[in-house]
């Protein structure tokens, strides 16, 4: 991916409402330029949506775990994605090399609610499982490429970005 294009990908990573005349101005291109960059991105999957933040305390679930599964037989087919995939308090789950198969990010309301999600995902899974509760969270979904080093040489508009009302820098 070209400087550019990371550039609109961090700044779309930091706040997803961001204007295309505010792109333009963080990128030195004309809004047209940024519109189709953007675009463009969405249509090959670089983009691939827009999403609100929640704020969880407000939200009414405050607690954070994290759930590592193992199944009971490790000869079993490997479905467990599809047989949690129903439960809405399952946040993310990733696929992990280890001991663990998987580790599920689940938020819920509170120690009772947190009890019976993991009966609920060891009898749907047939699983045994190992949580590790969330005390705080310093900082959360942060893009890599928010921390990336901008490469501001490279930044500058290509012929094909520019307009008869651009001024190349």
């Amino acid at each position: 991916m070209e400087a550019l294009d990371r550039r609109i990908v961090q700044l779309l990573a930091g706040d997803g409402r961001m204007s295309y005349t505010d792109l333009g101005r963080s990128t030195g291109l004309s809004t047209s330029a940024v519109h189709q960059r953007v675009r463009r991105l969405e249509e090959r999957g670089v983009i691939r949506g827009y999403r609100a933040v929640v704020d969880y305390e407000e939200a009414r679930i405050p607690v954070t775990a994290l759930i590592s599964i193992t199944p009971f037989d490790p000869a079993a087919p490997d479905d467990v994605p599809d047989r949690l995939r129903h439960i809405p308090a399952i946040d993310s789950c990733f696929s992990v090399a280890g001991e663990e198969s998987y580790v599920l990010k689940v938020r819920v309301s509170g120690p009772g609610e947190l009890e019976d999600l993991l009966a609920a995902v060891r009898a749907a899974a047939n699983v045994t499982t190992r949580t590790t509760v969330v005390l705080s969270t310093p900082w959360e979904d942060r893009s890599p490429l928010s921390s990336a080093p901008e490469e501001t040489a490279e930044l500058a508009p290509t012929a094909a970005d520019v307009t008869s009302t651009d001024r190349v820098p």
